[in-house]
């Protein structure tokens, strides 16, 4: 592998969650053009994973690295690249879809209305902009959120549960999306309990790395092992 087409790197990451270690010496690099899934069961830690990588969650052990640099040093450059749409769609059910856009889009850069509505059209929301939020299901709530892909300039998106709530043909035209991105030197991980149709796709399984010992809980009480 080319080390300069690297984008993120994680070296011996580990994580826990009330005193219990989720995962530990995690490496994983991802390179422009992947596509990666983070396999695992309920509560096994993918999603404190994706929370790490997008610093939401400081507090862990190793490095993450995003080109080549440890992203606690570089933290502003590596989230200007992040895009991350968590399980929830994360949209406010008194806006209409352009407005929450609109809204989401002026936190990083100036989009145009004509931009907008092109990526709701691609979402399938194309005469759904000026209804309010709370007149759409949550598979059309789900597809405002996922309407951030077709205006983010990030390399690096991370989705969690991109596929909730979506059906079939916008689970297609959810995939064209990242196959594009990848193809456009992008990366794509993402968590999904269904089995995506995508060639090039690179799995991760999460329990592969969980610890196999019996460990102590912080506050010292003995816990069970995993």
């Amino acid at each position: 592998m080319n080390t300069s087409s690297i984008l993120l790197e994680c070296s011996a990451l580990a994580c826990e969650r009330d005193g219990r270690i989720l995962f530990e010496k995690l490496d994983l690099s991802v390179s422009a053009g992947d596509i990666v899934q983070i396999e695992g069961p309920n509560g096994c830690g993918k999603t404190t994973f994706l929370r790490a990588l997008t610093t939401l969650l400081p507090d862990y052990e190793g490095e993450i690295y995003w080109g080549g640099d440890c992203i606690r040093r570089v933290r502003r450059d590596y989230l200007s690249n992040l895009l991350f749409i968590g399980h929830l769609p994360g949209v406010k059910n008194t806006l209409t879809p352009r407005e929450n856009l609109a809204f989401l889009s002026r936190l990083h850069r100036h989009t145009s209305l004509a931009d907008i509505d092109t990526a709701l059209a691609k979402v399938g929301l194309y005469g759904y902009e000026d209804m309010p939020g709370h007149q759409l299901s949550a598979g059309q709530l789900r597809r405002i959120a996922l309407a951030r892909l077709h205006l983010s300039h990030a390399r690096v998106w991370v989705l969690d549960e991109p596929y909730t709530a979506i059906d079939k043909e916008g689970v297609a035209n959810l995939e064209a999306s990242f196959i594009e991105h990848a193809n456009r030197g992008g990366c794509v991980i993402m968590t999904s309990h269904q089995a995506p149709s995508i060639k090039q796709l690179k799995t991760v399984s999460i329990q592969e790395y969980a610890p196999t010992r019996t460990y102590e809980a912080k506050q010292g009480v003995a816990d069970e092992s995993l």
